[in-house]
C-alpha cells in the first residue's frame, strides 16, 4: 500500500523540519500547560489541520497511514504537541460523518482544528429545532485551542429511553476550566469543558451510528476510500503518538552518549559497555518491531475502505490488541533507556526525561491500557465474543 502523494509529502517534510523547534520549546510548553501559540500556527502553516479535512472543502482528505505518519513526525519532536494534534485531526474526520450542513459549516475554512469530550457526562434536551446541552467533560484535550468542540451526552426519550447522542459546537459556546496540572502530558491542555444552556441545531446532532462509518454513504466513499470502522480509524492515529516518542527518546538517549562516562566506575564511555549496548539494541527492536507492526493494521483498515467493506470483528479486535500491544510496548522501550541513564537525566532541561514522564502518562489512557485492550484481542483469538462494544 502506498499513501504518497504532493501534499502528504509536502506536510510531512513540513513537519519534520519542525522537530528541533518542537523539541527545544517543549519547557515552555510543559509551563503554559498548553501548545505554544507559534507552534499552533506553524502546524497550520505546514497543512497538518487540512490531513482529515474533505477535499470538496479545501482540505487533503489524507488517508489513516498518511495521517499516521505525520503525527508520529509530530510527537517524535513533542509528545504533547502530538497527542494534541492527534485528537484535532481524528475528531475533524469524525465531524465529516455530520450531515452536509454541519460539514459545510465546520469545514468552511478548509482548515479545522476539533476537540471532542466523548465521555458522555451531559445531557440534551429536544427543543424546536434542536437541543439543549449542559455538561461537563474532564479530559478535554486541546480544547481552548478549537474551533469546534463534540460532547458526548445522553437524551431522554418520550418513552423515558436513553440515547447517547454527540453534539457538535462551536468552542466560543462553552467554558474552559484552568485544571489541568499534571506530571506528563502536562502540554495537552486536557481540561474540564463545561456548556450551560448550549442551543445545537438538529444537523450537529448525531447519533451512535457514527460509530460505523463503513456505511458508504459518505459523499466521497467510492472516490476516496475513507469510510474507516470510527474506533479502528482512532486507535490507529493514536498510535502513532507513542511510537513517535519513542523514537525521539532512543534518538535523544543516543544523542547524549558520546563522551558520558558511568558514573562511580572506570567506565570512561558508557557506549562501549555491553550492558548498554544490548540495552539499546533491545529498545529500538521493540519500537523498530512496533511500527512494523502498525503497517499491518493500516493496510487493513485502509484496504476495507478502499474496497468498501466493512472490517471484519476479528479484524477489529486485532487492531484493538495490537495498538495496547504498542502502547506497552513503547512504554517498556523507554523505560529501559531511562533505567540505563545518568542522574542528570531528571533535569527538566533534560529532553529524554520529558518523554519518559509523557508515554507514561499516555499509557494509563482508558481505551489504550494493555490489558483491556489485549482482554478484547484474546477473547475473540479463543472464539468467544470480544466483551466490549469498544471495536
Amino acid at each position: 500500500m502506498t499513501w504518497q502523494g504532493t501534499g502528504a509529502l509536502t506536510v510531512l517534510e513540513a513537519v519534520q523540519e519542525m522537530i528541533p523547534t518542537l523539541r527545544g520549546s517543549g519547557v515552555e510548553t510543559e509551563k503554559r500547560r498548553r501548545l505554544l501559540d507559534d507552534n499552533i500556527e506553524a502546524l497550520e502553516k505546514a497543512g497538518v489541520f487540512r490531513t482529515a479535512v474533505p477535499e470538496r472543502f479545501g482540505g487533503l482528505d489524507l488517508s489513516v497511514h498518511a495521517q499516521a505518519d505525520i503525527l508520529a513526525e509530530i510527537a517524535r519532536g513533542c509528545a504533547s504537541t502530538g497527542w494534541v494534534s492527534m485528537v484535532w485531526i481524528s475528531t475533524a474526520w469524525i465531524a465529516s460523518l455530520y450531515p452536509d450542513l454541519a460539514q459545510e459549516e465546520v469545514f468552511a475554512g478548509g482548515s479545522v482544528r476539533i476537540s471532542g469530550g466523548f465521555t458522555p457526562s451531559g445531557t440534551l434536551v429536544p427543543v424546536d429545532g434542536g437541543y439543549l446541552l449542559n455538561g461537563s467533560w474532564r479530559f478535554n484535550t486541546g480544547v481552548r485551542g478549537a474551533h469546534w468542540n463534540i460532547h458526548a451526552a445522553i437524551v431522554t426519550r418520550a418513552d423515558g429511553s436513553h440515547e447517547e447522542l454527540f453534539a457538535l459546537v462551536p468552542t466560543s459556546d462553552i467554558t474552559v476550566a484552568d485544571d489541568w496540572d499534571v506530571f506528563g502530558a502536562a502540554g495537552t491542555d486536557s481540561a474540564t469543558s463545561t456548556a450551560k444552556d448550549v442551543f445545537v441545531p438538529a444537523h450537529r446532532v448525531v447519533d451512535a451510528s457514527v460509530y460505523d462509518a463503513s456505511t458508504g454513504d459518505r459523499w466521497n466513499a467510492d472516490e476516496k476510500g475513507r469510510n474507516y470502522n470510527l474506533l479502528s480509524y482512532v486507535l490507529a492515529t493514536c498510535a502513532p503518538v507513542y511510537l513517535g516518542i519513542a523514537r525521539g527518546a532512543l534518538e535523544l538517549f543516543i544523542d547524549r552518549l558520546p563522551g558520558k562516562a558511568i558514573t562511580y566506575t572506570s567506565w570512561t564511555e558508557q557506549r562501549e559497555h555491553p550492558h548498554t549496548q544490548i540495552q539499546v539494541a533491545h529498545a529500538a527492536n521493540q519500537i523498530a518491531a512496533c511500527g512494523a507492526l502498525s503497517q499491518e493494521w493500516l493496510k487493513v483498515i485502509q484496504g476495507r475502505a478502499d474496497r468498501g467493506e466493512k472490517m471484519s470483528v476479528a479484524e477489529k479486535a486485532a487492531v484493538r490488541g495490537q495498538v495496547g500491544y504498542l502502547v506497552r510496548s513503547t512504554k517498556e522501550a523507554v523505560e529501559t533507556l531511562y533505567n540505563i541513564s545518568s542522574a542528570s537525566t531528571i533535569l527538566r532541561s533534560n529532553h529524554f526525561q520529558r518523554s519518559f514522564r509523557d508515554i507514561s502518562a499516555l499509557s494509563l489512557h482508558g481505551l489504550l491500557t494493555a490489558t483491556s485492550s489485549l482482554e478484547a484481542h484474546g477473547r475473540v483469538l479463543l472464539g468467544l465474543d470480544p466483551g466490549t462494544d469498544y471495536l
